[in-house]
């Protein structure tokens, strides 16, 4: 009876300290989330998307160049990101399985995920903005591609791991080759996970600003051309915030939310899209 007594404080303490911890984390989150929307939303207006930014101590002005900017840099970035990382992740969990090289590469995508993205930054500064002799949109896309890289490998591989192997036995008892079960069947099974992944990698490139303070760097103007030093978002919400100006930490907010709202759409119209064309949820 005391045992049993015993297993229910200890139970009692173990849920009591889960649950405390818990609710410290939602209360963070439910603050940091409801900071931002107060102050942001009163920042958002048609000039913020649609106008440049003005001198420093004017009043008005936006930020225009910094979301093109941030879109051209985060659209080439998933471009080179998204595919590298998909076929990593298809070789390790279809090609490299039972393989002794695939848990150290395994391990070694483990540690990139958690690798400090400066580090990144300065790895491109020396492969790229050195040689090429300035500033570009080019080298923040691959930086912020390296960082996607490992995490989509990782969410790749483990979700073609949770398709059963007798599905695959299936169709190749039918004749189709490896190629096309995976293309076919491998996939289309394992999607949610997959776009899922791309997902976590896009919001996790998003909201990086310390590679592209070594690589694209930031402009004041805007620019289509990826050669060039490019404006980004997150670069300006820092250079805004650290400012002296009311009106920079205005347009800072105001930057915040667009980019904590495009990530929130970016989930729901992504997990929507799935539900409609493959019926998943």
């Amino acid at each position: 009876m005391n045992l049993v007594k015993k297993r229910k404080v200890k139970n009692i303490i173990a849920l009591s300290v889960s649950v405390f911890a818990a609710i410290i984390g939602l209360f963070w989150l439910v603050f940091i989330l409801s900071s931002v929307l107060v102050k942001g939303i009163s920042s958002i207006n048609l000039s913020l998307f649609l106008n440049d930014p003005a001198p420093p101590g004017i009043p008005g002005g936006g930020l225009r160049c910094a979301f093109v900017g941030q879109a051209i840099i985060t659209v080439i970035a998933t471009v080179i990101g998204v595919p590298i990382g998909i076929f990593g992740g298809t070789f390790l969990a279809e090609y490299g399985r039972n393989k002794k090289y695939t848990a150290v590469i395994s391990s070694l995508a483990d540690m990139m995920t958690s690798f400090p993205s400066i580090v990144v930054g300065v790895f491109v500064y020396t492969i790229m903005v050195r040689p090429m002799g300035h500033f570009n949109g080019y080298a923040g896309a691959v930086a912020l591609a390296i960082i996607m890289i490992p995490i989509i490998v990782r969410t790749t591989e483990e979700t073609l791991k949770l398709i059963p192997w007798e599905v695959r036995e299936a169709a190749f008892a039918l004749g189709a080759p490896y190629y096309k079960v995976i293309k076919d069947i491998v996939y289309r099974s394992a999607i949610t996970g997959l776009f899922t992944g791309i997902l976590l990698a896009v919001a996790r490139v998003a909201v990086e600003t310390a590679p592209l303070l070594f690589t694209s760097f930031n402009n004041s103007f805007l620019t289509l051309n990826p050669n060039q030093p490019m404006p980004s978002l997150t670069v300006t919400i820092y250079q805004y915030a650290m400012g002296p100006y009311k009106e920079w930490h205005k347009l800072a907010w105001g930057a915040s939310f667009v980019i904590v709202l495009f990530v929130l759409v970016l989930s729901i119209l992504g997990r929507w899209i799935i539900s409609k064309r493959y019926g998943s949820e």
